[in-house]
Formats: structure tokens, C-alpha cells, sequence
């Protein structure tokens, strides 16, 4: 496996960390005026979801890992684990509710999800910045309750339940970001 310095790190790169695959989130090269510098980093731990705050000294070097992306298809939860497969080989693969955390409220089975894969096995989820889903409950909004800015809950069609705005109605369909949980857009299909 190839090493890499500190000066290459870049968001969303792969390394080990402490034997365990992590990706790097957010990272911070730091120069005080007094003393060596450094590199602050946030990790994600693949197999927990956890987040890991580490400092790594200047110039010093971690395990990269090879990872790959490949367009997977969702097929359904068992448990704690959702399962995917591949269309060509009809192979599948699960990951834990750990790896896909919160998203899984807004997977839609059927769709095509991009999983990072290490050796054959899936490491994590590539999340879409929006996903597109339609309202299945909605109510009407209250006459007179129109103050700026007022919200209403809708019951999407994975079961997930989003703040929007009263104009929303049920059919619909609507853009969340998945990494809050909020309201994005109406879209006009």
C-alpha cells in the first residue's frame, strides 16, 4: 500500500488510521509562530460512523487506501444492514447502519447508490448532496397561518418526515438534503 505525507492529504481520501479504515473529512494545515507545525484532521471511521479528531505532525505519513466507487442497486434493509447489488454480477453486498447512518431514512429501494469498495468489500456510501422524493402525507396548511417562513411536516415516500414550507401538498415531490434532513426545493416533474 502506498504511503502518502501529510502535504497530500485531501478530503475524502482514504487512509488506515490506527488499523482501522478511515476518510478524511476535513483536514487543517496549522504553522504557529513557535514550535513545528502540524495537520489537524477529522476521520471518519468506516466500520462505526465515528468521528476521530487527530493531530499528525508535519511531513509525516499514513497508509493510503485504494478504494473505488461503484454504482451498486438497493435492494432492501435486513435488520441492521442494507443490502445492494451489482447489476452485472448480481452480486451482493451489505453495509451496516453504522456506515450509512441517518441516510437510510431517505433510500429508495431500486435506485442506484455509489458504494466505496476496498477488495471486493463495501466500505461506505457516496451520499447525493439531494434526493428526490415524493410526499405521500401532507396536511392542509391553516388558513391565516401564513407567517414568514412557517412549516408544516410531510411523511415522504421512504417514511422519513421533513419540515417544509405550507404550499407542499400531498403527490408532490420534493428535494431534501440528505446530510441535514431539510428541505431543498419542490420539484416539478
Amino acid at each position: 500500500m502506498a504511503k502518502v505525507s501529510t502535504s497530500g492529504f485531501q478530503k475524502g481520501m482514504f487512509i488506515l488510521f490506527r488499523g482501522e479504515i478511515t476518510q478524511i473529512v476535513s483536514f487543517q494545515h496549522v504553522n504557529p509562530g513557535k514550535g513545528s507545525a502540524f495537520v489537524r484532521t477529522k476521520l471518519r471511521n468506516l466500520k462505526t460512523g465515528n468521528a476521530i479528531e487527530f493531530t499528525y505532525k508535519s511531513g509525516e505519513q499514513a497508509e493510503q487506501i485504494p478504494v473505488f466507487v461503484k454504482e451498486l442497486q438497493y435492494l432492501y434493509k435486513e435488520g441492521s444492514h442494507f443490502v445492494f447489488m451489482d447489476n452485472q454480477s448480481y452480486e451482493q453486498i451489505s453495509l451496516g447502519d453504522a456506515i450509512i447512518g441517518d441516510f437510510g431514512r431517505f433510500m429508495k429501494e431500486g435506485e442506484i447508490y455509489q458504494v466505496y469498495m476496498h477488495n471486493e468489500n463495501g466500505l461506505g456510501l457516496r451520499f447525493p448532496k439531494k434526493v428526490k422524493l415524493k410526499v405521500t402525507e401532507a396536511d392542509e396548511a391553516v388558513k391565516g397561518n401564513t407567517v414568514s417562513g412557517a412549516k408544516k411536516m410531510v411523511v415522504v415516500e421512504t417514511g422519513a418526515k421533513v419540515a417544509v414550507p405550507l404550499f407542499i401538498k400531498t403527490g408532490e415531490v420534493i428535494s431534501v438534503d440528505p446530510e441535514t434532513g431539510e428541505y431543498v426545493e419542490r420539484v416539478n416533474e
